[in-house]
C-alpha cells in the first residue's frame, strides 16, 4: 500500500491533546513505563485526551492503547515493558504544531498512515539517554510540539554527570571531587586513571556518566574492585565517572517547580533517604522493588535552618543549568554541616510514590495537580530560543 495519508474523523471535544511519551531504548525503559502509568492516570479524562506513544526497547515508537496503559505496573517483582506488537505511531509536522498518525504493519507490506489528530503537547517521560539528555527536547523543538520540562541544554547538562558538575562548580555551588573516566582514556592510559581515582581516597562510588535509577552503579570500598567496577559501569555508558565516598552524610532531596506566571521557581520541602538495603546505597532495588529496604522521610526531620540552605542550594543548581519546568535536586549533607550537590534530575521519578510527588503532596500540591501545573506549564512557554 502506499504511505500516504488518510484522515479519520475526529471528536473535537476541546480537550487538551496530551501524547505521553514512555518507554525507550536505555535501560531505564521499565522505570519509564511505570511512571507514564502515574501520569495518565493523573491526567483529567474531562480536561485532557491522553495519547499512549510508547518507545520499545528495539526504538520504535508505537501506539499504546488505555488498555495496555492500564497494564502498566510491577508484576512479579518484574518492571513492565513495551510489546513490538502495535502500530506505528508517527510525528507529523502540521504548520506551526505537530499531528500524529498510525500505520499498521502486516507482514512486509504497510498500511497507509492514518491521521490520529493533532497534538497540543507532549509529556516525555523518558529516563536516561535518548530521551532525558535532550535528544527527544530537540526532536520535539524541531517539530513544533510543545513539552513538558527542561529544554535541549538543561537536559544534556543534567543527564550528564561530568558536564554537570563542570557547570555547577563554574556557578560557584559545591560539589564533591570526582575524577571523569571517558573511554579513550581509560584505554590508552589505565594505569593513570587508576592513580587519579586513588587520590579520591576510599571508598568511592562508581557511575556510568550518562545513567539514572542507580543502574550500572557500585560502591567500591577496596582499590582491587575498581577495575571491575568500572567494567560494571561501561555496560550503561562507555563513560564512567568516579565520586568520593560521603562517609556519614545524610543524602537529602528537594524538588523544584517553574511558576506558572514566569516568576521565581519554588522549592518544595525537603526529604531525607535511609537506606537500609545490603547494598548500602540507594541503588535500583531500593529505588524501585522496595522491600523495607529505604526509609524515606517527608518532609525530613531537620533544622529549619538546614532546610532552608538545601532549598537555596536546590533553586541555585536549577538556575544554574537553565532548567525550565520541574527538576529534583539532590544533596549530601555532611557531617560538619555542608550542603554539597550531588546531581540534578530534569525528569525525576514520577511514580505517585516517587520521591518528587511526595515532596510536593508535603507541600501542598497533590499528584493530579503537580502533573497539571506541569502540562499548563509546557502550553504557555513558547517554542524555539527563549
Amino acid at each position: 500500500m502506499s504511505d500516504s495519508l488518510s484522515r479519520q474523523d475526529q471528536a473535537g471535544d476541546g480537550r487538551t491533546r496530551v501524547a505521553v511519551v514512555f518507554g525507550g531504548t536505555s535501560s531505564e525503559h521499565g522505570v519509564s513505563c511505570l511512571t507514564a502509568a502515574g501520569v495518565v492516570g493523573a491526567l483529567d479524562p474531562e480536561r485532557y485526551e491522553v495519547l499512549g506513544i510508547g518507545i520499545t526497547r528495539s526504538g520504535r515508537w508505537v501506539l499504546v492503547d488505555d488498555a495496555a496503559l492500564a497494564r502498566l505496573e510491577v508484576a512479579d517483582g518484574r518492571l513492565p515493558e513495551l510489546s513490538e506488537d502495535a502500530a506505528d505511531a508517527v510525528l507529523l509536522r502540521e504548520g506551526a504544531g505537530t499531528g500524529l498518525a498510525r500505520r499498521e504493519q502486516h507482514g512486509p507490506e504497510r498500511s497507509a498512515l492514518a491521521e490520529v489528530g493533532g497534538i497540543d503537547v507532549a509529556f516525555a517521560l523518558l529516563h536516561g539517554p535518548f530521551g532525558e539528555d535532550g535528544t527527544i527536547q530537540g526532536l520535539f523543538e524541531m517539530m513544533g510540539t510543545r513539552y513538558v520540562g527542561a529544554g535541549v541544554l538543561a537536559s544534556a547538562v543534567g543527564m550528564d554527570k561530568q558536564v554537570m558538575k563542570l557547570v555547577l562548580a563554574a556557578s560557584g555551588l559545591p560539589v564533591g571531587p570526582w575524577v571523569a573516566l571517558p573511554p579513550a582514556r581509560w584505554a590508552t592510559d589505565r594505569a593513570g586513571c587508576l592513580e587519579a581515582v586513588a587520590a579520591l581516597g576510599l571508598p568511592v562510588f562508581v557511575k556510568p556518566a550518562r545513567g539514572g535509577s542507580s543502574l550500572g552503579i557500585s560502591r567500591v570500598d577496596r582499590a582491587e574492585d575498581l577495575v571491575a567496577a568500572v567494567e560494571e559501569a561501561q555496560r550503561f555508558d562507555p563513560k564512567v565517572i568516579v565520586e568520593e565516598g560521603f562517609v556519614g552524610a545524610r543524602e537529602l532531596e528537594c524538588g523544584v517547580l517553574a511558576d506558572l506566571d514566569g516568576g521565581p521557581a519554588t522549592a518544595s520541602e525537603v526529604a531525607e533517604i535511609r537506606v537500609q538495603s545490603a547494598s548500602g546505597f540507594y541503588d535500583f532495588e531500593a529505588k524501585y522493588l522496595p522491600e523495607e529496604q529505604v526509609a524515606l522521610d517527608v518532609p525530613a526531620d531537620i533544622p529549619a535552618e538546614l532546610a532552608d540552605r538545601v532549598r537555596a542550594v536546590a533553586l541555585a543548581t536549577f538556575e544554574a543549568i537553565g532548567c525550565e519546568g520541574l527538576a529534583r535536586v539532590d544533596v549530601f549533607v555532611t557531617r560538619e554541616g555542608q550542603v554539597v550537590v550531588n546531581e540534578i534530575n530534569t525528569m525525576p521519578g514520577f511514580t505517585p510514590h516517587s520521591m518528587f510527588p511526595r515532596m510536593w503532596a508535603a507541600s501542598g500540591v497533590a499528584y493530579p495537580e503537580l502533573v497539571d501545573r506541569l502540562v499548563q506549564l509546557a502550553l504557555r512557554r513558547p517554542l524555539g530560543l527563549r
